[in-house]
């Protein structure tokens, strides 16, 4: 991790993903953290810790070092430190932990079922997670989308190849597009699979 808390993991998709969730945290204006996002059940706060809380799983299944102290789906909104006290440590982990991933390697512990997929994958899945997530938070603190076409170009590949199996807890049902003037492109594409609407709210 460089001086800037930038990541370089030799993986473009994890550090442009990483990347965009770390500008959308510190985008976030004073008083916007109890604010809602995309994910209806969830402020703010909480999608971040579920964010970080992700980062280290994958961080987990790697190294089998530690993981997220509480359960990333259950986060309680309630930070002890700031923002970026909880997030760097977590893209820290995970970036150090995908360093060391061959690109080649078809078999990578994973925090998803079935729990290995090959580095190209499980870097996407990991990748995915951290983008999305910067989008909830950046529409729901009044911020550009950190998620444009060529960042979601091959996240959309991965998601095709892992979300229908998750498609119970981790994500809503698609979205369909509802009239001509939805928006195109695949970052659109993306969040309608992943059961977001691209106008959010």
């Amino acid at each position: 991790m460089s001086e800037h808390g930038a990541t370089n993991t030799n993986w473009a998709i994890l550090d442009d993903a990483h990347a965009a969730l770390r500008a959308a945290v510190r985008g976030v204006p004073d008083g916007y953290w109890e604010r809602p996002t995309p994910c209806t059940e969830w402020n703010v706060t909480q999608v971040l810790q579920h964010a970080a809380g992700d980062q280290l799983g994958y961080a987990s299944a790697l190294t089998g070092g530690p993981g997220p102290e509480g359960n990333p789906f259950t986060p309680s909104g309630k930070l002890t430190d700031s923002p970026e006290a909880l997030l760097e440590p977590a893209l820290a982990a995970a970036a150090e932990a995908w360093a060391a991933v061959d690109e080649g390697s078809q078999e990578v512990p994973v925090p998803l079922p079935p729990g290995t997929m090959p580095a190209t994958l499980g870097v996407g899945a990991c990748a995915l997670d951290a983008a999305v997530h910067a989008w909830d938070i950046a529409m729901a603190t009044g911020q550009l989308s950190p998620l444009n076409d060529e960042l979601a170009r091959p996240l959309l590949r991965v998601a095709h190849q892992i979300v229908e199996p998750l498609r119970a807890f981790a994500f809503a049902p698609p979205v369909e597009p509802t009239q001509n003037t939805e928006p195109e492109g695949e970052a659109a594409e993306l969040l309608r699979y992943l059961g977001r609407n691209p106008t959010w709210p």
